[in-house]
């Protein structure tokens, strides 16, 4: 009769592939009438974002031309920002700024599936905010250029995809299968 020998479950030895636990369960999307749902209202917030984005970021302001200054540095207006005696207007910009992104990053991955990884939202805002900026600067009165707004459009961007962007990303669209 052979005698088990008890070994500590560190020295035990591995498991065949087939013991292994099961793999969590695939999380399923919406149903299609939801998804499409889903989608459609996305992509009509995304209209209304970009009418209210271009509304606020391309409208004249011929009474604050000679205070805009075109920025290529990074954090020297977000420096300027909070150099201010008052903290209200440093929140007021930085923080507005920051909101002017969260709709990307909760939007992007619902309407283009393509663009669901976080890098890619990222990039996107990045691209789309970079245009946006160089508009303001080139044809805009009394808008500049600021390489900080788009900084802080993105990350705005990257707090709306973390809080919500990709939870509705995997509600709305199936995962892909791995190559």
């Amino acid at each position: 009769m052979a005698r088990a020998v008890l070994r500590p479950r560190f020295l035990a030895r591995p498991r065949a592939p087939e013991a292994e636990e099961p793999a969590r369960p695939e999380r399923r999307p919406l149903p299609l009438p939801l998804r499409l749902l889903a989608m459609a209202c996305a992509f009509v917030f995304m209209v209304a974002f970009a009418v209210v984005l271009a509304r606020l970021t391309l409208h004249p302001s011929p009474a604050s031309e000679s205070l805009t200054h075109t920025n290529l540095h990074p954090g020297r207006s977000l420096e300027a920002y909070l150099d201010q005696p008052a903290l209200r207007d440093a929140v007021k910009q930085i923080g507005g700024n920051v909101l002017l992104g969260v709709p990307f990053g909760v939007l992007v991955p619902v309407v283009a599936p393509r663009t669901r990884r976080m890098l890619r939202v990222l990039a996107l805002t990045a691209l789309v905010m970079l245009l946006v900026e160089f508009a303001q600067g080139a044809l805009v009165t009394g808008r500049a250029f600021d390489i900080d707004d788009v900084i802080l459009n993105t990350t705005g961007a990257l707090v709306g995809y973390l809080l919500l962007g990709r939870r509705l990303s995997r509600a709305v669209h199936a995962r892909r299968p791995a190559h």
